[in-house]
């Protein structure tokens, strides 16, 4: 199946999007759009030099115009964190980014599911749903899918396991408030705890898990990254082409992706990330699974902390 996918903003991010779309299969056509005309024309020559050790891949630098019958939109733009400032810190600048490009691509692309990746992506993804006009189905935020991957990534090195063995999730903001359900989370069908006694139990000498220590590693990978080389775009764009491919499969997956609550474990008026339902007609909801009344409280402070950002910026 042809699929056309648009990505607004040739940085780190959204260039290497593209990069890591180009080598696999789930667009055709690929349109980067930036701002900066040179930039986003050598970004372009530089992947497509790469596409023929592929089937044939259509890459090309466009205008708004250019993503007319596009079947998913990134929007990437905005200002990078810098090292040592917080997600929240961007949100004005990049609220002003968004408001300017939102109604030229909708325009262009009414029809298109949205992907938010730009910081601070639940903010973002609240003022795009309040801004744009589309349906609330078309329109989700990478939210904590990088989180839960890096989540993934250290309990797979802690317990020495593949990471396709791991169902486990991060929730609520993109940012220091993120906290993980540990009540949800599972390694081959056994909860942390659980597994941890088989595993010593069989011989195989698992130490205990420092739950508090794997969710400081989660939030703290970003800041680290960033002071160490500057901005961080692998990762994320694994993440995001991951989403991209849920989105255009033939059934239904779940995802920890950022989007409208609507009164979901009592929380309303703000985008945040819990475990959703998305696929080829975009989002189809939230997932309720159970949480503890702990958890619950947790996922209340991160939407009340993006709730207090929300109320100082100007939409």
């Amino acid at each position: 199946m042809s699929s056309k996918i648009t990505i607004i903003g040739a940085g780190s991010v959204g260039s290497t999007i593209a990069y890591t779309l180009s080598n696999q299969d789930i667009a055709s056509e690929i349109v980067l759009i930036d701002i900066n005309k040179e930039k986003v024309a050598g970004e372009v020559m530089d992947i497509i030099q790469g596409t023929c050790f592929r089937d044939p891949i259509n890459i090309k630098a466009g205008e708004y115009e250019d993503a007319k019958d596009s079947n998913i939109v990134i929007i990437t733009s905005g200002i990078a964190r810098k090292p040592g400032q917080t997600r929240i810190e961007l949100a004005q600048t990049n609220v002003n980014i968004l408001k300017d490009i939102t109604p030229k691509i909708v325009k262009e692309a009414p029809n298109a599911l949205y992907v938010i990746v730009s910081n601070p992506v639940d903010i973002m993804t609240y003022v795009f749903t309040k801004i744009s006009g589309l349906p609330e189905n078309q329109v989700v935020g990478s939210g904590t899918i990088l989180d839960t991957a890096r989540l993934r990534c250290g309990l797979a090195e802690h317990f020495d396991i593949a990471q396709k063995n791991i169902h486990a999730y991060v929730f609520g903001e993109h940012g220091d408030t993120s906290f993980i359900p540990w009540s949800r989370a599972h390694i081959s069908c056994a909860n942390i705890d659980e597994y941890t006694t088989l595993m010593n139990n069989i011989g195989k000498e698992i130490p205990t898990l420092d739950k508090d220590a794997m969710l400081e590693y989660v939030q703290k990978s970003g800041g680290k990254i960033i002071a160490n080389k500057g901005a961080t775009f692998y990762a994320v764009s694994a993440s995001v082409c991951r989403l991209c491919g849920l989105l255009l499969s033939a059934y239904d997956s779940t995802a920890t992706v950022s989007s409208m609550m609507h009164g979901e474990y009592g929380i309303d008026d703000v985008c945040l990330s819990t475990l959703s339902m998305i696929g080829p007609n975009g989002l189809k909801g939230k997932v309720p699974v159970p949480l503890t009344d702990e958890e619950v409280e947790k996922l209340k402070k991160s939407a009340d902390a993006l709730k207090s950002v929300i109320a100082q910026i100007e939409l």
